[in-house]
């Protein structure tokens, strides 16, 4: 790998070269064609709709277009129908327009540009003494060739799948589960700082709402048939119960175990903590490897032996003189890790489904390359016979040109012959 190829790698070195790009062409285009006020609402929306993934330009562009295209013609109607030749009405005409659009905003969020390009279709129409009708279709002109520049950059200069973004950024949510749940774990056996935990509950969740938002970016992906069939939905669902089961197993181990359980339940969950951590861990790899997912088995073994323990009778028989807080947390530990151990299964269906959704795709670029290769050799047999029969049809004429001269000789002196004949 070059070093310019490890630059590339880098997603935030890729977006500034894409924004740069992006500029650039909506700059050039704009001047081309002629677009009014020299290209500014096409370089402005070109670098404000462009973002780091192209499901995530796509949805912005849509949005975009969408919020100027009906705030420009709103704000151009009311402008047309009102008068406004006094301040005043002006003010009057301004609280009509962005109202509504306000609103439309607040229930929709492909809407939140219409109440900003209402304001500057009218401000921007007094100032340069235009008609608003004239200044809407110049900003939604604009708008439509920066929208579109921006979706073919996103496109074509260095692309990035919201798809395969989401594939690394789920293999981070998993590790940093996989850090924080030994952690939280040991809560049971010694005390740790609340600060600590929430602070590693809030890494894990800012790391599964970043996900959250590339699996929304995915979508229009999905739609136009961009990214492979597997919603990435579903797998942020399974990361976002996962965050609660480690919220509900951080609660229970806010205090460590009464002394007389300790020494029991410990090892048991020590060893949950270690499982599912190595579980956590080979799933990340697992995820981004594109590679099938490990097995659940040591997890399951290591929960059931931890809830046939706290069954036991001899455990029952410890809690008896515990405060009712403490048997609380512990019946609750119980529950929390066996909620883990289902998410955990749904984990494994997750990854099981994007295997199975890339050996699909796989299969379906074989059956592509096959009849591609089919199809070329059709064609190459083709050309080939028609090859033959020119070459044949060039190799007869030749031959043919041949035979002239030998028989010319002899046709020559039975026409000289014939006119002697009629000379005599």
């Amino acid at each position: 790998m070059t070093c310019f190829d490890h630059l590339l790698d880098k997603p935030r070195l890729r977006f500034c070269l894409q924004a740069t790009v992006n500029a650039l062409l909506a700059f050039g285009l704009a001047h081309v064609l002629a677009v009014p006020m020299h290209g500014l609402w096409a370089v402005l929306t070109a670098v404000i709709v462009i973002q780091t993934s192209v499901g995530g330009s796509l949805k912005s562009a849509a949005d975009y277009i969408v919020g100027t295209v009906g705030g420009a013609v709103y704000a151009g109607a009311v402008a047309a129908m009102v008068p406004h030749a006094t301040v005043l009405a002006f003010a009057g005409v301004l609280a009509l327009a962005v109202a509504p659009l306000a609103y439309a905003a607040a229930v929709s969020p492909s809407f939140r540009a219409a109440p900003v390009t209402a304001v500057l279709v009218l401000m921007i129409s007094s100032q340069l003494g235009e008609t608003a009708i004239e200044l809407a279709v110049y900003r939604s002109v604009g708008v439509a060739v920066g929208g579109i520049i921006a979706i073919a950059v996103s496109l074509l200069v260095f692309p990035a799948r919201a798809h395969k973004l989401g594939l690394a950024e789920a293999g981070r949510v998993l590790e940093h589960m996989a850090q924080a749940l030994p952690a939280v774990i040991t809560g049971f056996g010694t005390k740790r700082n609340p600060d600590n935990n929430v602070r590693v509950q809030d890494d894990v969740g800012a790391a599964v709402h970043a996900f959250a938002e590339i699996a929304g970016e995915a979508r229009p992906e999905r739609l136009v048939h961009l990214t492979p069939a597997p919603d990435p939905a579903a797998l942020a669902r399974t990361l976002l119960r996962l965050r609660h089961d480690l919220v509900m197993i951080g609660r229970a181990a806010s205090a460590p175990l009464p002394d007389p359980l300790a020494e029991t339940l410990k090892p048991r969950l020590a060893q949950i903590g270690a499982s599912a951590r190595d579980y956590l861990l080979a799933s990340a790899t697992a995820l981004t490897a594109r590679q099938n997912g490990p097995s659940t088995e040591s997890v399951d073994r290591a929960v059931a032996a931890y809830i046939c323990q706290i069954s036991s009778s001899r455990t029952e028989s410890l809690m008896h003189g515990l405060p009712a807080d403490a048997r609380e947390r512990i019946f609750a530990s119980g529950f929390a890790l066996q909620q883990l151990q289902h998410n955990l299964s749904d984990l494994a269906g997750c990854l099981q489904a994007w295997r199975a959704s890339d050996v699909a795709s796989a299969s379906r670029r074989e059956d592509a390359r096959k009849r591609m290769t089919f199809h070329l050799a059709a064609i190459s047999a083709r050309l080939g016979q028609s090859l033959r029969r020119m070459d044949h049809a060039v190799r007869s004429r030749a031959h043919g040109l041949q035979q002239t001269p030998a028989i010319a000789p002899f046709a020559r002196p039975r026409v000289q012959m014939g006119a002697w004949g009629r000379h005599s």
